[in-house]
Formats: structure tokens, C-alpha cells, sequence
């Protein structure tokens, strides 16, 4: 189900319902599919096109405006506040990072490297050596 081409829910999925909302209305955002300004359907409608319980959109919308994805204007409806780069979720980066260094840290075992042999690496790239 979809909301205007950008939004979209499974409900055979096994994430819950809010959680591919919420990651919807980010990945939107990050990919520029909404901008800054862009005004979102209201609960009800979202609820509707979507065919979700208007509670778990008002949750959503909720939580997105306390990270301040979004901006309520009470009577005139919900917009898009965070550009690209603030869209992602809390704690992405480190999650990137961690995914990232789990790979490194495993492709050098994987050439018998240590973790020391790739910090050293590491340190002699920063000042310029290679």
C-alpha cells in the first residue's frame, strides 16, 4: 500500500507496522523524495490510504516530531523539518560504523591481520602514509 508513490506498508511484513513507517517517512526524506516543506496527509488520511489504525500514524508522527523530522502546525497540518542528512535514524551512524568495522576486522582475519595490524594501518593512512 502506498501514500501519494512514496510510502509504502506491508502488512505481511514482520517489522511492525510504525517501524516501516517511520523508516519510510526517513528513507523519503534521505532520498529526497520529501523536503523540507513538503506537508504529510493527515493522521486520518495517512491511516486511510494505508489502511492502518490512525493510532499507530498518530505514534509515527508523534515520535518524528519529537526527533524533529517533522513540524505539527496545529489546524494546518504536518511538514517535513529535517533535510537529508538529519532524516536518519538515532543511532544509524554507529550502526553503520559497527556493520563497517565487523566487515574490516573480518576481512583482515580473514588475510591473517590483526586488529593491531589495521589500527597501525589505519594511523599510518591518517598521517599521509599508505
Amino acid at each position: 500500500m502506498q501514500v501519494a508513490g512514496v510510502l509504502t506498508v506491508d502488512p505481511r511484513d514482520s517489522t511492525p507496522i510504525y517501524a516501516q513507517l517511520e523508516r519510510g517517512v526517513r528513507a523519503a526524506i534521505a532520498t529526497g523524495r520529501l523536503r523540507p516543506g513538503d506537508q504529510l496527509p493527515t493522521v486520518r488520511q495517512m491511516a486511510v490510504d494505508l489502511q492502518v489504525n490512525a493510532n499507530t500514524v498518530a505514534r509515527v508522527y508523534a515520535e518524528l516530531e519529537r526527533s524533529g523530522v517533522i513540524e505539527t502546525k496545529r489546524g494546518v497540518g504536518s511538514f517535513i523539518a529535517a533535510s537529508p542528512a538529519q532524516a536518519h535514524p538515532p543511532r544509524e551512524h554507529e550502526r553503520r560504523v559497527r556493520v563497517f568495522v565487523t566487515r574490516v576486522l573480518s576481512d583482515a582475519a580473514a588475510h591473517g591481520l590483526t586488529v593491531d595490524d589495521v589500527i597501525a594501518g589505519l594511523r599510518a593512512h591518517r598521517k599521509g602514509g599508505t
